[in-house]
């Protein structure tokens, strides 16, 4: 994948994360796109090792698995910011 395919599925990724977990996070577009990317490549590197595939792509299936990394990273982010403050 290109870079312009991570930053289009990071924004996709990174809009349906935030729209699965609402709340009151920091940050605009560049963090929603910044944690999708970060999303599809913890979900991916997750699903190859369990050994459902990984991100190859803007389809179905590599959006499903990045959207949970998302929502992964996000209820991290969530849980530590938490417990500074």
């Amino acid at each position: 994948m290109g870079i312009l395919s991570w930053i289009l599925l990071g924004l996709i990724v990174g809009l349906l994360a935030k729209w699965i977990m609402p709340g009151r996070d920091p940050g605009g577009v560049i963090v929603t796109m910044l944690l999708g990317i970060a999303g599809a490549l913890v979900g991916g590197a997750i699903a190859s090792f369990i050994g459902l595939g990984n991100v190859t792509g803007i389809n179905i299936g590599s959006i499903i698995i990045a959207v949970l990394g998302a929502i992964l990273i996000l209820a991290l982010y969530r849980r530590f910011s938490a417990s500074r403050g």
